[in-house]
């Protein structure tokens, strides 16, 4: 008779889930003992920064994602007063929940100067990791403890490595987005594949070196600016880590060609200066 195979266990994938949490686990702990030992914050080693606009479809259910994912982690709302009502239901999660706070911004809104307030916030509360991502469920939340494992000064979820993919997304947006990566790593020399996703995990050490008050990009093109500077600042490197990157099922995207040829004419001006 022929070999019997053995049934799969069930707990196959508990059994990577609790490995995984535990890997997760450990790299916090070594951050936790880093950090204290500079003096830095005995609280959540690694904080979300999740800025807002009109997320109000999107905010509860990234939140619970994010906390079911990394239940270790701390999240940082910044909403750049919302008309929708995302702040007012940002604060409606942070008294549920004391690992949820929010930074409600006033005066000019931009993507890039809420990240900015957002990583010099966590900077701030001494954590030894910041992690950025989008509040439209197009980043994973369940990658989160990927990221926090990479390494480097900064670890990016990639598009564009081996492994990643864009899903739901018409040519033209593929067309764009390919040609803002190829442009911005003509112009900076740098390394990675993937220069303008917004899903990082920073090292705070790197972080603190970053001269914020010299960033100018207000909106998307943020992304690159900072990681040309911790690109030059930095001493790990930079690790990319595959992700599947979906359109929002919910909500209006703010990235258009405009968005894309103001950022462009303002890395041109950063690389000049």
């Amino acid at each position: 008779q022929p070999a019997r195979r053995a049934a799969k266990s069930p707990w196959t994938k508990d059994s990577n889930e609790v490995a995984r949490r535990a890997s997760v686990s450990c790299v916090l702990t070594s951050l936790a003992s880093m950090t204290a030992s500079q003096g830095g914050s005995t609280g959540a080693q690694a904080l979300v920064v999740l800025p807002t606009y009109n997320e109000a479809e999107n905010l509860r259910d990234v939140v619970a994602r994010i906390l079911t994912a990394a239940p270790e982690v701390g999240i940082l709302v910044v909403d750049d007063e919302s008309p929708d009502g995302t702040g007012a239901l940002a604060d409606e999660l942070a008294r549920a929940d004391s690992r949820v706070r929010v930074l409600h911004r006033h005066g000019e809104r931009g993507l890039g100067r809420a990240i900015s307030a957002g990583l010099q916030d966590a900077l701030r509360r001494g954590v030894a990791v910041a992690i950025t991502m989008d509040c439209d469920l197009s980043h994973d939340p369940a990658e989160i403890p990927r990221l926090l494992a990479a390494g480097g000064d900064v670890a990016i979820g990639s598009r564009y490595v081996a492994g990643g993919r864009l899903a739901n997304w018409s040519l033209h947006r593929r067309l764009l987005s390919a040609s803002a990566n190829l442009f911005v790593r003509a112009l900076f020399g740098l390394s990675a594949q993937d220069c303008t996703s917004g899903y990082r995990a920073y090292r705070a050490e790197v972080l603190a070196k970053v001269p914020f008050e010299r960033l100018h990009s207000a909106g998307y093109s943020f992304e690159v600016e900072i990681l040309f500077w911790v690109g030059r600042l930095g001493s790990g490197g930079i690790r990319e880590i595959p992700i599947t990157f979906l359109d929002r099922a919910r909500g209006t995207s703010k990235m258009g060609v405009r968005e894309a040829i103001v950022g462009a004419l303002n890395l041109l001006r950063v690389r000049l200066s």
